[in-house]
């Protein structure tokens, strides 16, 4: 596991937390703000449990837990964009950074299920 990915993934969910920290408190913001606290910081969660996996299939189910929550994300991320909650200029780099664990997420499960062919 690569201790730079797990520092990544543990600051994104930093990020998120502070995020909803700063959201208004109006009902439909804190709703949208509590459905991405729980997606955003469960990605480092499911990336550090692969690191206990019992094997190739387990692995990849984590980290696939960890895509499913980090998709969740960018859905929550987009409503608040759109719903004008916050703009896309405070919320870009945390778009990117969504879209960039992604990527690095989707090679990790792509490498391990190549080697298993």
């Amino acid at each position: 596991m690569s201790e730079e990915l797990k520092e990544r993934t543990k600051d994104y969910g930093v990020r998120i937390t502070k995020l909803y920290q700063a959201l208004p408190r109006s009902t439909d913001a804190q709703t949208l703000g509590k459905q991405l606290l729980r997606s955003g910081t469960s990605v480092g969660a499911h990336y550090r449990e692969a690191q206990f996996a019992k094997s190739d299939a387990d692995f990849i189910s984590k980290i696939e837990g960890a895509l499913q929550e980090l998709e969740e994300s960018r859905y929550w991320l987009q409503i608040i964009v759109e719903t004008h909650i916050f703009g896309e200029s405070k919320m870009g780099s945390l778009i990117q950074e969504t879209k960039e664990l992604t990527a690095i997420l989707v090679t990790i499960v792509k490498k391990v299920k190549a080697r298993n062919l």
